[in-house]
């Protein structure tokens, strides 16, 4: 598998999880169907002889329950893909990575007949391969703090490194002082290891630097966004008392238009007269 699709160790088992889970799912949907077939055998395949219209109704019958079984596989099958495609777009998008697809390699015979040869190849003793089932380690999620947990990871995996070869070439100096070849010269050995420790430490210090650095341009960036933020709430207070200021300014200048002033006197006219009617309608009103 590695060979064909360049996948790494821990990612060959991955796949090999889910044509695993793929299959179960699959043997569980031919059972079904099986079983579609045995209920009409059981159930209606009862007498020896039947009309034209019989048959045709049991044969329609079990048309529509098949075809309902393997849609609906067909649909979870999609679905289930989706839910595998979310989990790798979640942890690339953790890392700020875009991942592309390719649809047209979905129908590539060449590569789904190197997929079949690798199924039939990987799971030709199930009962070997249910033994590695559970002995595998399950691919841990990724956390909030995944860029900082692995960048941790990393750097201590260089520093138990920089041990193990300090160790070894510890090893190697009390080993050669029995060998009959005569070792370099101590300060031959001790430039040659320096360098190779010295260069371990470079990288780690490296990663500690851009983990610093991605820490300290997240921090910035926060603040960034803090920083807009109260300037476009005071930007909106500040627009909102001019507009304030505005309308104030246009009611005053409208009050002191001639237009104004006379729809003032004319509603105080209006007025009068609706005072004037009213004291009219009052006689003519009969006491009750």
């Amino acid at each position: 598998m590695q060979a064909e699709f360049g996948f790494n160790e821990h990612h060959q088992n991955e796949v090999i999880n889910y044509m695993r889970f793929a299959r179960s799912k699959r043997a569980l949907r031919l059972k079904t169907i099986d079983s579609c077939f045995q209920d009409l055998k059981e159930s209606r395949l009862v007498e020896e002889t039947f009309t034209a219209d019989e048959v045709t109704e049991m044969l329609e019958g079990l048309r529509v329950v098949v075809r309902g079984e393997v849609e609906t596989e067909l649909i979870n099958t999609a679905h289930t893909n989706v839910l595998l495609l979310r989990q790798l777009f979640s942890q690339a998008e953790k890392f700020y990575l875009r991942l592309q697809t390719d649809i047209s390699e979905l129908e590539n015979r060449e590569l789904l007949e190197q997929v079949a040869e690798f199924e039939k190849a990987e799971f030709k003793s199930s009962g070997r391969k249910a033994n590695q089932e559970t002995s595998k380690p399950k691919l841990a999620p990724l956390n909030e703090a995944g860029v900082s947990e692995l960048l941790n990871k990393e750097i201590s995996r260089l520093q138990e490194e920089n041990d193990k070869l300090k160790s070894r070439l510890r090893s190697l100096t009390l080993y050669a002082a029995f060998d009959e070849h005569p070792l370099p010269s101590p300060s031959i050995q001790r430039a040659l290891h320096s360098q190779e420790i010295s260069s371990l430490e470079d990288t780690v210090a490296a990663l500690q630097a851009d983990f610093q650095k991605s820490l300290s341009d997240s921090t910035a960036s926060q603040k960034n966004l803090q920083d807009n933020l109260v300037e476009a709430k005071h930007e909106l207070l500040r627009v909102q008392e001019q507009l304030a200021l505005t309308e104030k300014e246009l009611e005053k200048k409208f009050q002191q238009t001639a237009a104004y002033r006379n729809m003032k006197e004319m509603l105080s006219k209006k007025n009068e007269q609706i005072k004037e009617i009213r004291k009219r309608l009052q006689k003519y009103e009969p006491d009750e």
